[in-house]
């Protein structure tokens, strides 16, 4: 099996940014890719964006394009998202997700899911 634990998140005004880190441990051998997600209160879960575990190739939502950078620590088995001039429409609770299966390109049928964090962007 594989955990995942996330950590980062909290409140920033609008154009600040933030950094969430996902810590993977387990059976990590099985995971295609890491993907982050995101809820917002009365919406789906939207894609954010993934990176392939051995590739390393990188996935990203539209919205967030230019903005949010994946980036791996494969010492520390963690997944990075930076998010870099946050507007107040990328407020949500943030899960962190790992795909056990080739699913390309890698935005849909994660198995393994984080807690969530929240991220809150004032205006």
């Amino acid at each position: 099996q594989v955990q995942l634990v996330e950590s980062g998140g909290g409140l920033v005004q609008a154009g600040g940014s933030l950094r969430l880190s996902c810590a993977a441990s387990g059976r990590t051998f099985s995971v295609y890719a890491m993907g982050w997600f995101r809820q917002a209160p009365g919406k789906e879960r939207q894609f954010v964006g993934a990176e392939t575990w051995s590739g390393g190739t990188r996935y990203y939502e539209d919205s967030v394009k230019g903005r949010f950078t994946i980036s791996r620590d494969n010492a520390k088995n963690t997944v990075n998202l930076q998010m870099n001039s946050l507007k107040p429409e990328d407020t949500a609770v943030y899960y962190c997700a790992a795909l056990r299966r080739v699913v390309v390109p890698p935005t849909s049928k994660y198995d393994i899911w984080g807690q969530g964090t929240q991220v809150t962007v004032s205006s």
